[in-house]
């Protein structure tokens, strides 16, 4: 592939600047002054109708009256002026703006039609736009600072994106006297065009950034944007700020979970899946990405405390419970060394407290012990200035202690204090080691080193739609649910919403519906006693709130009395609902019995949504809960459980017995199966499901479901795209070899590196375009950790010996108009001829076909003989590229 389609915005060659002006504090003045003095390394351009000359350069009334090419445009003109710029723009090649003016959709229905012309302009002539109503964009390392911001920024290898132009201004002037560099500035503003994802897609290419920090305030696209972050956060560190994460006012709920989840429980759930980390405040996303450029290597959550004080060090223990950070406790070696290094009365535990006298012997001595113990993920180093201190020597020893090889576990120092540690902070500064004023926020960045630790691990897990051997009755829960919607219903009852359940093997407790007191008494008999009665409407949610449950009924006479009794508490409670009888069931009577609650809500942005927790009448009250986007594995529903409180109660708890915590797990998992299969399902609680020893059963269950337009991408409904199990097939070539073409996943790191190791150095270079020897490990991510929403690879292997060894990869990957794609295909030198180049390729273009996309194309060295040849036996027209002589485009309707 070429350069990214976005160099033009981040990488231009010449820039003009629309509204570029001598007026002081003026926005064009500004822009046009800061790329003067920033030193663009590229042709500048003022453009100005009314003076031929702006800030001593010759300003050009039009941007016409420039005879060479401009590849970016900044405007900072008035808002009615834009659109006839752009259509100006155009007609003369540019192929990106910066659009700074504000006066569009923020301001009323007016501005929203000038801002819809706008885009519509853009799109005719291809032009990608930041903004309107921005600060701008910054490159540093070239020069390019397109805002209207009163100051520079320093080189590094920070990209910065932000929703919030006012944000990105002050977080500029921290980092100037914080010696924070950037490879990237980007002001957002409206987000009109260019969004999140193409932002992020272009910083995971950019050599320059090593990590990404966000500021957001709202998604609009959730499945590019989970899109992205996956592709980013899997090669670097991707740090972000959430605002709202208390939205005023409450919302309409048909379910419990519904009611218990919030948009800010949904968005946690959703960027940690993709392995990013949030922050609260704008000085934990830079300390956190100080921390993460260190080279640390964070692998858990257990800390170990060195200090000369108590306090400080009790002051950091209740910060790390807060944040449910563990207290490593030390092996005995460990405490065997600290004994024959530190005074007797050392505590002999964590935190190591080495006494107010220590000097830098016994901080080296202390400090290297935790780093050497295996029961230690993580140290922190407290400083108080006190008689004996030395608190430079002692910081000195830290650095150079951190900068051996053998040590890259977290090592976060405190100094606490001002002039006597004032130089001490100044060494660790030179040494780029992260270090605090006060314990507390050491505490929260090894917590931060934790959660991407641990999110990385969450975003290496590649589910499929199906998790069991047991296929599920998918077609009769679709008709279950059709015929819930042909009677113009959106809420199943009982009985269909336990039928649904069972569709996906999911134990329910067997449910019958009375209509009078009558078939009450026979159901009950039937069933045996004793028996739980519910009312049976599609309008409560709350059964019990309303009067509608009794339970531990024992015989024929309470049955019958139970029956008017519901009827008679509905009336009264809930005058206006709709009865459709009475539920009868067994009286569930499990003594070691847990009750919990399994819940999918539809979150607006982020699409189907599962939550686990405490279950009962009282849930709501409880407020116990995790949540988690779909599709699930048994990684992710270990670490859903667990992440409740309600977890610590289903082991040993009092005189009950451990629960069944792989039944558990299967229901999660077969919740997840339904979520996916079913586009249609918008609500639904599993509540109470009651789990004992010897396994789980659903006791009451509710779904609500709602009409979704049909897509030709099966999982559309998603914001994370299941593993594409249906894309797995066999084949056989000639001789009688059997090969499994499927698509790829992160665990297969290891057979692409050998595959590409054992390429023939003209496959290497037909393959890359260049002399790729060794697949680096940032390269062996990109092209085994997809999306499979965005992106497509289909490998061919065959087992050899017990063993998958690939033969053949073709991929696609959609390009920028979400309508065409772009392949690439390669197979192992010894399978050349054998037809399996064309198999691989048919494959992916009816991938490609199934998720509706119109074209693909590619690029072929003209050298390359045998991919031209399959290419016209596969029906693709072959032309020269206007670009490369030696590159020939292939194309094909799909």
């Amino acid at each position: 592939m070429g350069k990214h389609y976005l160099n033009p915005l981040f990488a231009p060659k010449s820039v003009a600047v629309f509204g570029a002006s001598d007026r002081p504090d003026s926005v064009g003045q500004i822009v046009f002054q800061n790329m003067l003095q920033g030193g663009f390394k590229g042709a500048l351009y003022p453009i100005n109708s009314k003076h031929p000359e702006v800030q001593g350069q010759r300003a050009y009334a039009s941007i016409g009256e420039i005879a060479q090419p401009v590849e970016l445009v900044v405007i900072a003109t008035p808002p009615a002026s834009v659109p006839r710029i752009i259509e100006d723009c155009g007609l003369h090649g540019v192929k990106a703006a910066v659009i700074i003016t504000a006066g569009f959709g923020e301001i009323g229905p007016e501005g929203a039609a000038l801002e819809r012309q706008l885009l519509e302009t853009a799109q005719r002539y291809n032009i990608r736009l930041i903004g309107p109503n921005c600060l701008g964009i910054m490159r540093p390392s070239i020069g390019l600072n397109a805002t209207f911001n009163k100051g520079s920024a320093n080189i590094g290898n920070i990209a910065l994106i932000s929703q919030s132009g006012a944000l990105c201004t002050a977080i500029l002037d921290w980092a100037t006297l914080n010696d924070v560099g950037f490879s990237s500035v980007v002001s957002m503003g409206s987000s009109t065009d260019v969004d999140f994802g193409e932002i992020l897609d272009y910083m995971v290419s950019d050599p320059n950034t090593h990590s990404i920090l966000m500021y957001i305030e709202g998604i609009r696209n959730a499945r590019s944007f989970m899109s992205a972050l996956r592709a980013a956060a899997r090669i670097k560190p991707v740090i972000l700020v959430k605002v709202g994460r208390h939205p005023a006012g409450s919302k309409a709920a048909m379910s419990h979970t519904a009611s218990l989840v919030g948009s800010d429980d949904v968005f946690d759930a959703a960027i940690r899946r993709v392995g990013v980390v949030r922050v609260q405040t704008v000085t934990q996303l830079f300390t956190a990405a100080r921390a993460l450029s260190c080279g640390f290597r964070p692998v858990g959550n257990r800390l170990a405390i060195v200090t000369n004080g108590g306090g400080p060090a009790v002051m950091a223990a209740d910060r790390a419970a807060d944040l449910g950070l563990s207290m490593a406790t030390l092996s005995d070696s460990t405490v065997e060394y600290l004994n024959q290094h530190l005074p007797s009365n050392w505590p002999h535990c964590n935190p190591v407290d080495i006494i107010g006298d220590a000097q830098a012997d016994r901080y080296y001595h202390a400090v290297k012990a935790c780093l050497d113990d295996e029961n230690v993920d993580g140290v922190l180093v407290i400083l108080t200035p006190q008689a004996m201190t030395k608190p430079l020597e002692s910081a000195q020893v830290l650095i150079d202690l951190a900068n051996t090889d053998t040590h890259n576990k977290p090592l976060l120092t405190c100094w606490m204090g001002e002039t006597q540690v004032l130089e001490s902070r100044k060494a660790f500064t030179l040494a780029h080691r992260p270090h605090f004023r006060t314990p507390e926020p050491a505490v929260e960045v090894f917590s931060h080193l934790y959660a991407y630790y641990h999110n990385q691990k969450l975003l290496m897990q590649m589910p499929g739609p199906l998790s069991h051997h047991i296929e599920p009755d998918v077609e009769s829960a679709r008709l279950i649910i059709e015929g819930a919607m042909l009677e113009h219903r959106k809420v199943l009852n009982e009985m269909e919403s336990k039928a649904l359940l069972a569709a996906f093997n999911i134990p329910v407790a067997r449910t019958m519906v009375a209509h009078s007191p009558g078939e009450a008494l026979l159901i009950a008999q039937q069933l045996g006693f004793p028996v739980a009665m519910k009312i049976n409407s599609p309008d409560i949610t709350h059964k019990s709130d309303s009067g509608g449950v009794v339970l531990n009924l024992e015989n024929a006479h309470e049955v019958r009395a139970a029956y008017q009794h519901i009827l008679d508490n509905v009336q009264h409670n809930r005058p206006n609902a709709k009865m459709d009888g009475i539920s009868i069931e067994p009286m569930v009577v499990k003594p070691n019995g847990r009750e919990l609650m399994i819940g999918v809500t539809t979150d607006p942005i982020f699409g189907p949504v599962i939550t686990f927790g405490a279950g009962g009448t009282t849930v709501e009250i409880m407020g116990d809960r995790a949540v988690a986007l779909p599709p699930l594995n048994r990684f992710l529903v270990k670490d859903l459980i667990q992440s409740t409180h309600i977890s610590r109660m289903l082991g040993d708890f009092r005189n009950m017995l451990p629960a069944n915590i792989d039944a558990l797990e299967d229901v999660l998992l077969r919740v997840s199966e339904m979520v996916c299969e079913l586009p249609l399902l918008r609500e639904m609680d599993i509540n109470p499901l009651i789990l004992d020893e010897k396994g789980a059963l659903a006791a009451d269950a509710r779904v609500v479901v709602e009409y979704r337009q049909p897509s030709a991408d099966r999982y559309a409904h998603m914001a994370i795209y299941p593993y594409p199990t249906h894309l797995v097939s066999q084949w056989q070539l000639a001789d009688g070899t059997d090969i499994t073409i499927r698509p790829i996943r992160p665990e297969d790191a290891a057979l692409v590196k050998r595959f590409v190791h054992d390429l023939s150095e003209e496959s290497k270079y037909f393959r890359f375009m260049n002399s790729v020897q060794e697949l680096t490990e940032d390269m062996l991510a990109r092209l085994t950790q997809l999306d499979y929403s965005r992106e497509m690879a289909l490998i061919a292997v065959v087992d050899e010996a017990g063993v998958e060894v690939e033969i053949g990869v073709a991929r696609y990957a959609i390009n920028p108009d979400g309508n065409t794609c772009e392949f690439a295909l390669v197979i192992a030198d010894n399978m050349a001829g054998k037809g399996l180049g064309q198999k691989l390729m048919v494959s992916l273009m009816e991938a490609a076909r199934s998720k509706g996309l119109s074209t693909i194309e590619g690029e072929v060295l003209n050298n390359n003989h045998r991919m031209l040849k399959l290419m016209t036996r596969l029906g693709f027209a072959i032309k020269s590229s206007e670009d490369d002589p030696a590159v020939m485009k292939v194309t094909k309707p799909l």
